[in-house]
């Protein structure tokens, strides 16, 4: 980091170094219908979200302190096209219900996160159905890039849209408006007790406009955490130019799948090397499964969903749990309208009996509470083949060592001086542990 990016930049909170998300999709959680036909000023307040604060004794016994909210604003359909930042979706509750989940969240120690929803509004957005009528006199104006030349009323608003998706009108990020809009929205919900933001479509909105935002809003509250949903890119770049405090990972939650799933543990160790790069400029949000991606049981295969759940737990970053992963619940995502709700399913009202997979995942949280150094610790890779890995994130003081076996046979690899099994299953002994078909396990020395 150099000295003008600490200057802008500040480092993250404290907290964040201890935190682990549960990532929830709201509207899917509680079972609301996601494409409704009734206009959302029309539709009646449902008071849903309690469900989701039913679910937070199981978040602490997982050991994970954090809760990730999908969209909460008001919207016509999916959450994503939004039409009023500042409401609670009707379809989940009302302010009381969102005071209520985040007090009790925060009674029991878990932080919340929000998805904020700044690249774009929804076509039913008074801002831009404002436009419709009034064209560039309408008092939103300023806050889409439209080119009014030509227009007359009644014509289409040639306004931008968000990677084609016609219910999604992309905002002016140039516009102070905009800047004005977005900081409003974020101080609005750090006030009513939220401890951060998740940037939308980060990597959509120039990294300038967030260099503009960001510091105004920790202005007033500092110890907030930002970070953003960035696909693709050079994520070092953006999180220096944008000022943010972190990115997903996209680039390991891609070698996790690909390396478990293709049987090619190359591919897994070149994408821990290249995240292991971006830990001189900021700490990654990893994730195995998140509410845009096939579920990493189907990704990976049932068999396999705990090999990834150990490289997520014992490599740098900030980690989040997509909801129901602990379980190892399965589902697809297919490009088609609706394609997502496989992967975003209505939950139970109270979670389910633990399986060994929720077992291995507190066992891996637990470690990773016990050892918060691996936050931001570089890992080795120690041993490779194509179907077997070994990693070793260490400081001087202490390791924790991840053995992977994808082959069908058993297999001994090298742990160095590991010398307690943590999660997972094997046989230590003399630097070596023993893996069964298909298995894994953590190890600490």
């Amino acid at each position: 980091m150099t000295t003008d990016d600490a200057a802008t930049r500040p480092p993250e909170p404290d907290w964040v170094r201890h935190v682990m998300w549960w990532h929830v999709y709201p509207l899917g959680f509680v079972g609301a219908e996601i494409r409704p036909e009734t206009p959302v000023a029309d539709r009646p307040v449902e008071h849903r979200l309690g469900r989701i604060a039913d679910w937070l004794d199981h978040v602490v016994d997982l050991g994970l302190n954090g809760l990730l909210l999908g969209p909460v604003s008001a919207s016509s359909t999916h959450g994503y096209d939004t039409v009023d930042h500042l409401r609670i979706d009707p379809r989940l509750g009302d302010d009381g219900d969102f005071d209520a989940l985040v007090a009790a969240a925060h009674d029991k120690g878990v932080r919340v996160l929000l998805d904020g929803v700044f690249n774009h509004v929804g076509r039913e957005h008074p801002a831009f159905r404002a436009l419709e009528s009034d064209g560039p006199a309408a008092e939103s104006a300023a806050l889409f890039d439209i080119d009014w030349t030509g227009w007359a009323p009644g014509d289409p608003v040639p306004v931008g849209l968000f990677e084609g998706h016609d219910i999604l009108v992309a905002l002016d990020h140039g516009s102070a408006a905009t800047e004005d809009l977005v900081v409003d929205v974020m101080t609005h919900w750090l006030e009513r007790g939220i401890d951060g933001w998740r940037l939308d479509a980060a990597y959509a909105v120039p990294p300038a406009f967030w260099a503009r935002v960001l510091p105004r809003v920790r202005e007033r509250f500092p110890d907030a955490w930002f970070t953003g949903e960035v696909i693709h890119g050079d994520a070092a770049a953006i999180v220096r130019e944008s000022t943010m405090d972190s990115t997903t990972q996209y680039e390991l939650w891609q070698g996790v799948w690909h390396g478990i799933a293709d049987r090619n543990c190359h591919e897994l160790a070149h994408a821990i090397e290249r995240h292991d790069a971006l830990l001189a400029t900021f700490v990654p949000s990893t994730f195995v499964g998140n509410h845009d991606v096939t579920r990493i049981a189907s990704a990976v295969g049932e068999r396999f969903a705990g090999h990834a759940a150990a490289v997520l737990f014992t490599v740098a970053g900030t980690p989040s749990v997509w909801a129901g992963d602990e379980y190892g619940w399965t589902g697809v995502k297919e490009e088609r309208i609706g394609g997502d709700d496989a992967v975003r399913p209505e939950f139970p009202d109270a979670p389910p009996a633990p399986t060994s997979l929720t077992h291995a995942y507190e066992a891996l949280v637990a470690l990773r509470r016990r050892e918060p150094w691996l936050h931001r610790a570089h890992t080795d890779v120690t041993h490779l083949t194509n179907t077997a890995i070994v990693l070793r994130t260490a400081t001087a003081d202490a390791a924790v060592v991840t053995a992977l076996n994808l082959s069908d046979d058993p297999v001994d690899l090298p742990v160095a001086d590991a010398t307690r099994v943590e999660a997972g299953g094997g046989d230590l002994r003399d630097g070596t542990v023993s893996l069964p078909s298909g298995g894994w396990a953590v190890l600490t020395r």
